[in-house]
């Protein structure tokens, strides 16, 4: 279904590598989120206040927490898709990874707040009352969102989205929060044991679980991390593929946002070519790496003497 949407929605759906291109899918992602979101808050909210759990109610504000989400995903697909100026010369790429950031925030905060009110109805339980009804409306809302969890976890391979990989994940979880509350609600009725508070508990850890894990992830991105080792090898096979490359060292790789990342890697050349053809083989190996790879890389001379082993100092 997303693939149909995709093409409905999303012009010049393959260029992938088109700023507004991306921009149209994280949109795209953002506004069935939105969607969604509002329509499981709605439906477990009035589920939760008409059988009375505060489990079913946690699960609940856990969406409304994901459409605020989806909301900052959205701008975050605008603002990322911003040209570069005189004070943004890489451009504006990273306020993906800073859109990322927020939604961790919101989800720590939804989690820790949900926290609170499942140890209140810990400490003052009270039977949970159920329905076949209610059961299947909520099962329905767990292949909901299935859904989305596949449609952003494919949009987010699909263009490298930070962001979409995120809300996949927290969709993923989710999944085993609401399923876990299914469970433990109809073992609670079936047994007579107050069990509601205690699976609030533990889908309120398991969403500020899940906001640590964005947040560190995004954190250590926005900080400089390592290129990954993928990243390395790729931009290292491609310089080696040249016969007239001797050796390479020293790869720097700067990552300013999903598909603006600029390298630089010193290439060593035997001191006896021709500046012409040195000039030649190095702004080949360049303008291959920008267009196989979608990097933007800067490639130095090390002339190497006949029989000399590494670089000049």
């Amino acid at each position: 279904m997303i693939k149909i949407l995709i093409k409905i929605f999303v012009k010049d759906f393959e260029a992938i590598d088109k700023t507004y291109v991306r921009e149209s899918y994280g949109v795209l992602a953002g506004i069935l989120g939105v969607i969604c979101n509002l329509i499981l808050f709605i439906t477990k909210l009035v589920i939760g206040y008409l059988i009375g759990s505060i489990a079913i109610t946690s699960d609940a504000f856990n969406n409304l927490s994901d459409t605020g989400s989806s909301l900052v995903a959205i701008i975050g697909a605008k603002l990322s898709s911003l040209d570069a100026d005189n004070e943004h010369p890489y451009g504006h790429g990273r306020f993906e990874y800073v859109a990322s950031l927020i939604i961790s925030f919101i989800i720590l905060l939804v989690g820790f707040e949900l926290l609170k009110s499942s140890v209140i109805k810990v400490l003052h339980p009270s039977m949970v009352l159920i329905s076949p009804l209610t059961i299947t409306i909520l099962i329905l809302t767990v292949i909901v969102k299935l859904w989305m969890y596949s449609y952003n976890h494919y949009i987010g391979k699909l263009i490298g989205s930070g962001v979409s990989l995120a809300t996949a994940t927290d969709s993923l979880n989710d999944v085993i929060a609401t399923s876990a509350v299914i469970i433990t609600t109809i073992i609670g009725a079936w047994l007579k044991i107050p069990l509601d508070g205690y699976a609030g508990i533990i889908v309120s850890l398991l969403i500020m679980y899940t906001g640590y894990g964005i947040a560190k992830d995004t954190v250590s991105i926005l900080l400089g991390m390592a290129p990954s080792e993928e990243t390395a090898n790729k931009i290292m096979e491609l310089i080696n593929s040249s016969e007239s490359i001797q050796g390479a060292h020293d790869l720097n790789v700067h990552d300013y946002g999903p598909g603006r990342i600029i390298a630089s890697v010193h290439a060593e050349l035997s001191d006896q070519t021709d500046i012409v053809m040195a000039h030649t083989i190095i702004d080949g190996l360049e303008k291959r790496a920008k267009n196989e790879l979608g990097i933007d890389l800067l490639i130095h001379v090390d002339p190497m003497g006949e029989g000399q082993v590494g670089p000049i100092d």
